[in-house]
Formats: C-alpha cells, structure tokens, sequence
C-alpha cells in the first residue's frame, strides 16, 4: 500500500515494543515516529517479587506508577482476585487507571496532574502517619514518592514488579535521525530514559536531538531537559500520547530542520 513520507516526526524515548500509542496520535497529525528506545520492560517473577506484592495488596491503599506496573503485577497475581476491598486502589495517572480497569479494578484514583508530584497532592495521601502503603513499580523512574510518602510517616511497602532492560540504542532509528528532512520533536515523559538515550547516544545525534524541540509531560521534566542542554522546550498538558503530540504539533512549526554534523 503507498504511503506518503510524513510533514514531521515525533521521537519517541518509550520502551522497545511500547510505542504504539505515541504511533498512531502523531499519525492522526500527519507525523511519523522514530522510537528510540533505551531499554525494554521485563517482568519480575521470583518468588520474592510475588510474596512483596502480596504483602502491598494487603495495604489499605496502593500506587501503581505506569500501566508497565499493573500489567506486571496482574501477570504475577491476579489483581481483581487479590480479595482486598475495591476501595484505596490509586494510579498515577489516566493511563494507569485505564489499565486497572482492564484488569477489573474499580473504583480507580488518579490525579488531575498526572506525575508524582500531581499523586502527592491527593487529599487521601495526606494524612498518613502510621499508616501502610503499597507502592507498585519497577527500580528507578519516580523516586520521589517513596521518599515523600515516608517523610508523612507512612510505611511504604515497595514491589517492583518489572526492570527495565537497557538496550543498544536501534541502528535504523540512528540512521533515522541522520536522515532528517522533516522537523522532529522529542516526546520526553521519563526523565530516566532521557538521560540513557543522551549518554548512549553517539556524538553528532546527540548535538542534533539537543539542538531541536522537545515537549515534556510536565514541569519537573522541562527542567530536566533544560539541565540537559535543551533550549526549546515545551510542556504537555499530561503525558498521554495525544497531549504529547498536541504539543509537539505546535512545537514543531517554530523547529528549524535538525541536523547531524559528523
């Protein structure tokens, strides 16, 4: 079937595999994706893994951070078979409420800014001293809720229920980028997979990606990408794939065409 080559780009730091979402809200703005992913998503099954989740599904609330650590966890244990009460079920955002309700969970919270510090800002994550609170997640990415939520005086029970695998950033989208014709904007809602692409990335991608656009799914994230070396920037109403890309649609139309200089 012919297709047209795209107006635009949209690079997308999401895991190897994951970035179907991102795919079709850049299509539906007449944009192709280059993924350029710095690791994919593995799932933990050992029996420590399995006995931690049981003991943060029998807390009065859990905190699921990505839909990566519902789909997890419900591999490892069935979550609408967990017997808790449907109530204290909390995610960091649409996308991981979504993804319980999947799984057959509901009620579902989630906050109105969907990042860590919009999940702090619940009232019913405030008031907590002495209380018990799972948090499901994986290594790294959104260390700050930990570290918050004890510093309320709850006891915070952590599964980490998958990793994500460092990988060899793609030969095809290197070859991608040093091939731009088009302007592209990068897509930024992990902090962490920022700074891997940036440190993996060979010399002349990394000038070109630090010399364009990029949209980030909120202000802790635009700060990052300032620290980064990034200098036009702007921020997404949340990081969900359609946002993402609304921004960046506009973002794009003040984006001089990138260039690799070798």
């Amino acid at each position: 079937m012919p297709t047209s080559t795209p107006g635009w780009y949209v690079i997308s730091l999401r895991p190897r595999g994951l970035h179907a979402g991102l795919r079709r809200a850049a299509a539906r703005r007449g944009a192709g994706l280059i993924a350029l992913s710095p690791w994919l998503l593995r799932d933990r099954s050992d029996e420590v893994t399995r006995l931690t989740l049981q003991r943060a599904l029998a807390t009065p609330r859990v905190l699921f951070t990505s839909p990566a650590a519902v789909r997890a966890a419900d591999r490892l244990q069935p979550l609408r078979a967990s017997g808790r009460a449907d109530a204290g079920w909390i995610a960091v955002g649409d996308g991981t409420a979504a993804a319980l309700r999947r799984a057959g969970i509901a009620p579902v919270l989630s906050p109105r800014r969907m990042d860590s510090e919009g999940l702090l800002s619940l009232s019913q994550l405030q008031a907590i001293a002495g209380s018990h609170i799972g948090l499901v997640t994986a290594p790294g990415g959104r260390g700050v809720l930990a570290p918050a939520l004890q510093a309320r005086g709850a006891e915070v029970i952590r599964a980490d229920v998958y990793e994500r695998v460092p990988v060899a950033l793609a030969p095809r989208a290197l070859a991608a980028l040093r091939g731009l014709r088009q302007p592209a904007v990068l897509a930024l809602s992990s902090g962490e997979a920022l700074q891997r692409v940036l440190a993996a990335a060979p010399a002349d991608v990394g000038q070109m990606l630090r010399a364009g656009s990029v949209v980030a799914a909120s202000e802790r994230l635009a700060g990052l990408a300032r620290e980064c070396g990034f200098a036009r920037i702007a921020i997404a109403a949340s990081a969900r794939p359609g946002d993402l890309v609304d921004a960046a649609s506009v973002a794009r139309q003040r984006t001089a065409i990138p260039r690799c200089v070798r």
